[in-house]
C-alpha cells in the first residue's frame, strides 16, 4: 500500500489518501491492470464536494508519470468509481508555477519556461480534468459587474460519457484555480 502513495518529505498521508492508495493497490492485483499499474503511484488524493451533494475525488500524480497514467486512465477511473461508491474520479498532474520574480532570481539564468506560467498551468489542469474528452473551443465572457466566466466546449462524441460529469468538472476547476467555468457541448445545427 505504501508503494502506491508517495508524499513529500515530512508529510504523512491522511486516512482518505491511504484508502485510495489501497484501492489502487488492489486493482494492481487484477491481471488486466497489473502490467499497466506497475510502477505508478499518486502524490495525494482530495475529496471535493460538487453541486447536488455529490463528491468527487482528485488524484494528484507526478507530471513525469502523466503519459503512463493516460494509457490506463479510462479503465482505472472506471474501476475506482465503482470502488469509491460512485464518486467521480479525476486524475490531475502535479505542476509547478513559477512566480513573477523567477526572471530576476540570482540562482536562475534565462527566462521563465512558458509551461510554468500561471496561465499555462491552468490550461493544462483544464485538459487534465476533462481527459479523455477533447476541448474544441473556449470563450471568455465578461459580465457587466466585471467578473469573468470561461465557457469550455467539449467534443460531442463524448456526450454520453461526460454529460453527467460537467458539474464535477466545474467544481474541481473552481477548487483548484478559483476561476468560474462552464462546460458545454456545442449545439450543432
Amino acid at each position: 500500500m505504501a508503494s502506491k502513495i508517495v508524499k513529500p518529505q515530512g508529510k504523512e498521508a491522511d486516512e482518505f489518501e491511504l484508502k485510495v492508495a489501497e484501492e489502487i493497490q488492489k486493482l494492481e492485483g487484477t491481471p488486466e491492470l497489473k502490467a499497466d499499474l506497475e510502477g505508478l503511484y499518486i502524490l495525494g488524493a482530495k475529496e471535493v464536494s460538487t453541486s447536488g451533494g455529490k463528491k468527487a475525488v482528485i488524484l494528484m500524480i507526478p507530471y513525469k508519470l502523466l503519459t503512463k497514467f493516460r494509457k490506463v486512465q479510462v479503465r482505472l477511473v472506471r474501476e475506482l468509481e465503482k470502488k469509491l461508491q460512485g464518486r467521480h474520479v479525476l486524475v490531475i498532474a502535479h505542476r509547478t508555477i513559477y512566480g513573477d520574480s523567477f526572471n530576476r532570481d540570482v540562482k536562475t539564468k534565462g527566462v521563465k519556461p512558458r509551461s510554468r506560467t500561471l496561465t499555462a498551468v491552468h490550461e493544462a489542469i483544464l485538459d487534465d480534468i476533462v481527459y479523455p474528452t477533447e476541448i474544441v473551443g473556449k470563450r471568455t465572457r465578461y459580465r457587466l459587474d466585471g467578473t469573468k466566466q470561461l465557457k469550455v466546449y467539449l467534443h460531442t462524441r463524448d456526450l454520453t460519457t461526460a454529460e453527467t460529469k460537467l458539474d464535477t468538472f466545474a467544481a474541481v476547476y473552481k477548487k483548484l484555480t478559483s476561476k468560474d467555468v462552464v462546460f458545454e457541448f456545442p449545439v450543432e445545427s
